[in-house]
């Protein structure tokens, strides 16, 4: 895959988890995952504080690192992904 797409797809993905950490800082509710036979768990601002921002710290943390990473890989700083 060359450097440019692979760099962009990235850059593409790590703008889509920063725009779903804003969207549930704004809200006060994040998706964060599956809970059994009870629907997708979504913790609040309100009910679980801690769980909140905990989600929100990966949500930020990940997708800061792919848009980074992208970045670099868009300028040839980082090695293009090596994907079949």
């Amino acid at each position: 895959m060359p450097a440019l797409l692979g760099g962009l797809i990235l850059l593409v993905f790590g703008i889509g988890v920063l725009a779903v950490a804003w969207q549930g800082y704004r809200r006060g509710e994040l998706p964060a995952g599956s809970n059994f036979l009870n629907g997708s768990y979504k913790p609040t601002r309100e009910d679980s504080p801690l769980a909140f921002h905990v989600f929100l710290a990966l949500y930020l943390c990940g997708g800061i690192a792919l848009a980074a990473w992208g970045l670099l890989m868009v300028f040839g700083v980082a090695a293009p992904l090596k994907l079949r």
